[in-house]
């Protein structure tokens, strides 16, 4: 009998929800039912696009949080660290000031993920602006943003529960 499948991505899901995920799993459809849920792939290739993207969404929902001055896409950030995206204040002095530059990091996995996915990690990212920890406000506030947050998270962890299985998720191409 084989030992279960391993699942990194969505330790504290119940015990039943786990079970259904193994079902996919077993049945080798995970990845096509995230893939049949998430069909729409973006075009946010480049660091200028992702800078734009993220700041298009933040004029739309958060103009009085302080302003980004990088947003990069950064292959250094690994999944298995926990990190999918990371949002930094770099402190400077200038004159009696100290003035802070505010940065998010994207990680290069998104360039080729679904759309609905880097929006989620975009609005995760952008709520850190102001809100530190993952608290309800934190939560409240990517809800405000991205209606179906929670979802989108669950969904983003099973494509890379996908990935990690090998079972690349089937997308279709992008439009040239």
């Amino acid at each position: 009998m084989n030992a279960p499948v391993r699942l990194p991505y969505l330790q504290g899901y119940s015990p039943e929800l786990l079970a259904q995920v193994r079902g996919l799993i077993d049945a080798g459809r995970l990845a096509e039912t995230v893939a049949r849920r998430h069909p729409e792939m973006h075009e946010v290739r480049t660091e200028r696009a992702l800078y734009d993207y993220v700041h298009e969404l933040k004029s739309s929902y958060m103009r009085s949080a302080p302003p980004i001055a990088k947003v990069a896409y950064d292959p250094t950030l690994h999944v298995l660290k926990n990190a999918l995206g990371t949002h930094s204040a770099v402190s400077r002095v200038q004159g009696a000031r100290l003035k802070a530059k505010r940065e998010i990091r994207i990680a290069t996995l998104f360039k080729e993920a679904p759309a609905d996915f880097l929006r989620m990690i975009v609005v995760h990212e952008l709520a850190h602006l102001k809100e530190r920890d993952h608290d309800k406000a934190f939560y409240s506030l990517c809800q405000h943003m991205e209606r179906d947050y929670h979802q989108l998270e669950f969904d983003l962890r099973l494509w890379l529960t996908a990935r990690e299985l090998g079972a690349a998720p089937a997308m279709p191409p992008s439009p040239a």
